[in-house]
């Protein structure tokens, strides 16, 4: 009850946002994307197409906002901003004469109705699965809130082998298309053969789905493969860390159960075909989502070699209790991991331990710059912080 009045106070607020910035996404083309994961790298590739065809474009998402060739700062953890913000960057984009806006939209940020009264040209989910339960207690309440964005779009982009697929179906409006890394659906690898040069074999599920998008856009389909082949990896997401040592260093995003799974078993094939051992260092935050912490434990026991178990934004919550939540999921498994709860000092024992071939991941941070521990927000920045430990390696060893 509580939540419904709060939800019916932001819709007030998003009402009042639009008239007071007058209703500029009537005056652009938008694209809203949608999932637990993949939103971010999916965005962008939307956006990158729609660049590559010429086109002045818009992008809202976790890494912040661009428009045209400026971008903008969000602050921390924001990926869909306020409805004042959302329609501030809109009306920023319509003075700088912008034709498409590409925004990710959360689960959070539609249940708010943050993007309340911008009707959507395109509407795209990546996948759904298990995310945020803190907030929306059950499962069917995350999807139910995802499907808002499907309800005043003119094309609903959906993922065929999504187990979304049929709820979202039956709910969204207008043209509907379907992608599936199967030869099924409108659009597939056989249909679109697209040779993406970015590591992760989840990125081509995130590319049909930004192709989906940009087809029903009118964008044609060479411009579309053409854009998606030279598509660069995403700050924080898969990023490789090369500063000439003899292992591979990745750092990357994959803070859920679904994330985490497509990334390791990714990382174990690299390893593999190094024939390495394969090394990662993760967390889980606290005030969130409790439920998944023992699963990612479970999922690291399966497809790591060895685990460093760390901070990962505690806030309130106590690291240690946190860390042993991850650990249950190790039964059976209890020398396949360690836990230091200083996350800088766990980054240079994953790094000291990593021997030649090794693969080495850090996880759940990305392209983040700041850790919460209480109530205070600490400056953090996992790319530089890796890349200092792994010189700092590199000098002790000559």
């Amino acid at each position: 009850m509580w939540q419904q009045i709060k939800n019916f106070y932001h819709l007030a607020q998003a009402l009042v946002a639009v008239l007071f910035f007058n209703f500029p996404a009537k005056r652009l083309i938008t694209i809203g994307v949608t999932g637990t994961d993949g939103k971010t790298t999916t965005s962008a590739m939307i956006a990158h197409i729609l660049k590559r065809a010429g086109y002045k474009v818009a992008l809202i998402n976790s890494l912040g906002v661009q428009i045209g060739s400026r971008i903008f700062e969000t602050g921390d953890y924001v990926t869909t901003p306020s409805a004042f913000g959302i329609q501030r960057f809109l009306k920023k984009a319509v003075t700088a004469k912008v034709k498409f806006a590409v925004i990710e939209a959360t689960s959070h940020g539609l249940d708010q109705n943050r993007l309340a009264f911008i009707n959507f040209r395109v509407a795209v989910v990546t996948n759904i699965a298990h995310e945020h339960l803190d907030y929306h207690k059950t499962y069917p309440n995350y999807l139910k809130s995802k499907s808002k964005l499907f309800k005043n779009a003119n094309f609903s982009i959906l993922n065929l082998d999504d187990t979304s697929y049929d709820y979202l179906k039956n709910h969204a409006v207008g043209k509907i298309l379907a992608y599936s890394i199967s030869h099924q659906g409108d659009f597939n690898p056989k249909k679109f053969p697209i040779k993406l040069n970015i590591i992760g074999s989840f990125n081509l599920e995130n590319a049909l789905a930004a192709a989906s998008a940009a087809t029903a856009l009118g964008i044609e389909k060479r411009t579309i493969i053409n854009a998606l082949e030279s598509f660069k990896q995403v700050k924080g997401r898969m990023q490789k860390i090369d500063l000439g040592q003899d292992f591979d260093v990745y750092v990357d995003f994959a803070h859920t159960p679904n994330a985490f799974a497509k990334v390791l078993q990714d990382l174990k094939k690299i390893a593999a075909e190094k024939r390495g051992r394969l090394i990662i260092l993760f967390g889980a935050a606290g005030e969130r989502d409790m439920s998944k912490r023992s699963k990612m434990g479970q999922i690291a026991a399966k497809f790591a070699d060895y685990s460093i178990i760390t901070a990962e934004d505690p806030r309130s919550e106590k690291i240690e209790e946190i860390c042993l939540q991850i650990a249950k999921g190790f039964k059976n498994h209890q020398k396949k991991f360690t836990i230091i709860y200083d996350r800088q000092k766990a980054i240079k024992y994953a790094l000291n331990i990593a021997q030649n071939e090794t693969v080495v991941a850090f996880l759940g941070k990305g392209h983040e710059r700041s850790m919460a521990y209480n109530d205070k927000i600490y400056p953090w920045n996992e790319i530089q912080i890796v890349s200092r430990a792994v010189k700092e390696r590199m000098k002790r060893k000559k």
